[in-house]
């Protein structure tokens, strides 16, 4: 496990990141995502891999039912695995959208080169990433993801100790924890039936 300081001055945020099926679909892709998202001081909170039914992605789609990208893209969703991660750090929300650049990926490789879509990102629908585009997406998308956690509950209890530091990340299930004398007691740990899968 390797030891991390996470003091913040301002309160943390959480954010819903999610890895496509497209970029699951090729393991050297998935970890170098990985990496990135620890190499840039992301708490990873939860994550888990997860696979969709085709009525799983209408739901997540809704709003964009009629328009012209809707078919595909719930059917992409649902064509094999992807990773969920609830994320936090300051302004969780636009640094993940930072990284992940602009959706469209010929737009990505022109306005931003450096950045995941543009490197591994095929089609607009294959883009490799999804993340929540403002504070409210972020908790109705976790809760999406991760309906046996509450956003507001860690906020109010975990939060201010997260902020703190120090945590320390476990690569087995790929995610951060409290040191024992930080961690929230209570409904706040992880319950055993939902722990992280590990992906092989």
């Amino acid at each position: 496990m390797a030891l991390t300081t996470a003091r913040c001055a301002k309160a943390l945020q959480l954010t819903l990141a999610v890895i496509k099926p497209d970029a699951v679909a090729h393991p050297l892709v998935l970890e170098a995502l990985h990496e990135k998202i620890l190499e840039n001081n992301f708490i990873i909170v939860k994550a888990k891999e997860t696979v969709w039914r085709r009525q799983d992605s209408e739901r997540f789609y809704a709003e964009h039912k009629g328009r012209f990208f809707y078919q595909r893209l719930v059917e992409f969703m649902s064509s094999g695995p992807m990773w969920a991660y609830i994320l936090a750090r300051e302004e969780a929300v636009s640094h993940w959208r930072a990284m992940m650049g602009p959706t469209k990926v010929f737009r990505a490789r022109y306005d931003a080169p450096g950045s995941i879509r543009a490197r591994f990102g095929l089609t607009d629908t294959r883009n490799t990433t999804h993340g929540s585009d403002s504070e409210d997406s972020a908790w109705r998308e976790i809760a999406f993801f991760f309906p046996e956690f509450s956003v507001a509950e860690w906020m109010e209890r975990a939060e201010p100790a997260f902020r703190a530091g120090p945590v320390e990340y476990d690569p087995h299930r790929r995610m951060h924890t409290l040191l024992g004398q930080h961690r929230p007691k209570g409904p706040l740990e992880t319950d055993p039936q939902h722990r992280p899968e590990v992906a092989h």
